[in-house]
Parts: structure tokens; sequence; C-alpha cells
């Protein structure tokens, strides 16, 4: 076994940003509908509880209303580590004190059951101002890309109207496109909710940010490309010396070499594809690609283990909290 990397290559930011114009026209139709919200409800993916939030949201849309972050996909980290990401979470913003983790494939999830009663407390006790004489609560949802908002819909109102979804739902970043029509989830009090387009920042903080991003599917694979987020992905298992990758991929040991990696598990899995020589013979070679894809399918559906991809920035800050108490 080889040592393996403490840094990552260098990768362009500009391979990481992506802000298509239906983000901006969904910002400005989010802010047009601000006088008719009650509460905002901010939807981002458990396993990058640090890494990634649109902190445009807190200046534009959440900054006046009642907050709630809801940490979705939680039945992907582990359980323990929900304290320490709200301890976190609180010491980088006083703003975010009402924290919630949820799996919308479980409709007795804890989170679930407590979110409208939540949302219920915080706007009986706002200022509703031009809304104090409505009866009716109006919700926003926002957040970035594909962290669960339109599952979350959908998930609500099956709960509590007993009936099916309203908002599309899809593995792939960018489903949602633009600010929906009120969508009911409850009859009393009657409480509706707003589904909104995932949107970015339109420049990511950096690298890591955007990898991680790509990782969990909030930016499209085939534009970061596919390899070089197994690449960042099995540099990441290293570090956190997860090597499940190894049975699951047929892979003889650990590597630190993206290109062996998947040439051997493209092997493994029979993944080969067909391509011309220059004197017009074709060969078979590995599918490195589809090998690829592989690997990022086996860590999206929990197949390497339930892994919290800012642990680093989690444990980091518990241990400068440990120093400071000594």
């Amino acid at each position: 076994m080889s040592l393996f990397r403490t840094t990552f290559p260098f990768v362009s930011r500009e391979l990481l940003n992506w802000f298509p114009g239906h983000m901006g026209k969904g910002m400005k139709q989010m802010q047009q509908k601000l006088k008719q919200i009650d509460c905002v409800i901010e939807v981002h993916d458990a396993r990058i509880p640090l890494t990634g939030r649109n902190t445009e949201f807190k200046h534009t849309i959440s900054g006046i209303k009642p907050h709630i972050l809801v940490l979705n996909k939680s039945d992907l980290i582990e359980k323990h580590f929900e304290g320490k990401i709200i301890e976190r979470l609180q010491q980088e913003n006083q703003d975010t004190m009402h924290v919630l983790f949820t799996n919308c494939k479980n409709q007795s999830c804890r989170g679930l059951r407590k979110l409208m009663p939540l949302a219920q407390t915080l706007i009986n006790s706002s200022e509703r101002f031009n809304r104090s004489s409505q009866r009716e609560f109006c919700i926003m949802i926002i957040g970035v890309p594909n962290v669960g908002k339109s599952s979350l819909i959908n998930v609500l109102r099956n709960r509590h109207l007993n009936k099916k979804g309203a908002s599309q739902v899809g593995a792939v970043a960018g489903v949602t496109r633009s600010v929906l029509n009120r969508i009911k989830i409850c009859e009393d009090p009657a409480i509706y909710l707003l589904d909104t387009p995932g949107i970015l920042e339109p420049n990511i903080a950096d690298t890591e940010t955007g990898l991680r991003l790509a990782l969990v599917s909030c930016l499209q694979d085939h534009l970061v490309g596919e390899e070089l987020i197994a690449d960042y992905l099995l540099f990441l298992l290293n570090k956190q010396r997860n090597f499940r990758y190894v049975e699951i991929m047929g892979l003889p040991e650990p590597t630190d070499s993206i290109a062996s990696a998947l040439v051997a598990s493209a092997v493994h899995l029979n993944k080969m594809i067909r391509t011309k020589q220059l004197d017009g013979t074709s060969v078979l070679r590995p599918d490195v690609n589809m090998a690829a894809k592989l690997m990022l399918k086996s860590f999206r559906t929990g197949a390497f283990g339930n892994i919290l991809l800012d642990e680093d920035k989690i444990m980091h800050s518990n241990n400068n909290i440990r120093l400071k108490n000594i």
C-alpha cells in the first residue's frame, strides 16, 4: 500500500462554477414573492453541512423571515455527528438556531414530524407585518440544487394530506427551474409551500467547495467530469481511512491512483468499450468513464458507508474548542 495524498491537485474554479440563466431569474422571482411568505425553510445536504450553502440567501431571502435549516439525506451520515454539526453551525452563524435532520425516504423520520409544528411556532411568534390578518401560512423552500427540496414538499404533502407529490423530483441537479405556484400541504391550519429552483452562488468559494458540491450531485456530473469527481472521492475515502471501495470495486488493495482504480474496476465489472485504432482495427478497452459513474453511484447510495464529507471541518472545530477550554 502506497502513501496517500495529503492535498488534492489544483483544479480550476472555472470548471466548478455553474450558474445558468434560470438561477438568476429564479432568485429575482423569489425576492418578488417575499411579501407573500411567512417563513423560509432552507434545505441542504447533511453530508456537507458546512460547505456550499448559498450565502446570498441570508442577505436577499431569509434574513428578515423566520428561518429553519433542514439537513436532508441524514440517513447517509452517522447519527452521532448531528450534535457536533449543530454546534459548529451555531458557532459560524448565530442566526442558525433551528436545525432539523431529515430523511425523506422515511415517513416516520423525527425531523419530518417536527418540521411543520416548529414552522407554525416560529410564524406565530414573529412579526407578520402585511400578512398579520392572513389565517393561512405560506412557507418558501430554498436551497442549492438537488438537496431534496421537491422531495421534502412531496413527503410533507403525503404526510399531512395523504396526497401524491406535486413537485417533480430527479437525481440530476436543476430539475426545478422556476418558482412554482403554492402547493397546499395542510388543511388546518392551511399551510402552503412554495417550491423554488436550486440556486448556487455565481462564483464557487474555492475548489474544495465545488468538488464537495459535485460529489453530492449539486453540480451536474458531466460539467465537472465523472473521473475528476471520482478522483476527489478516492482522495477523501483514503483520508478518512475508509477502504470499503477496495472490495466493491474489485481492487487488490487500497490505491491513491484513480486511473489504476478505474481500469481495474472496469475489468472486474466487465465494463469494456470498443475503440478504433489508427490502422482501422478495433480493440476492447476498459470503460473508465463507466467505472467512474459506478463508483460515484456507490458513494451516493451509501455502499461505501455513511460518510460525512465535512468531517474534517467538524472535528477541526471541536479540537479548537477543547484547546481553548484547557
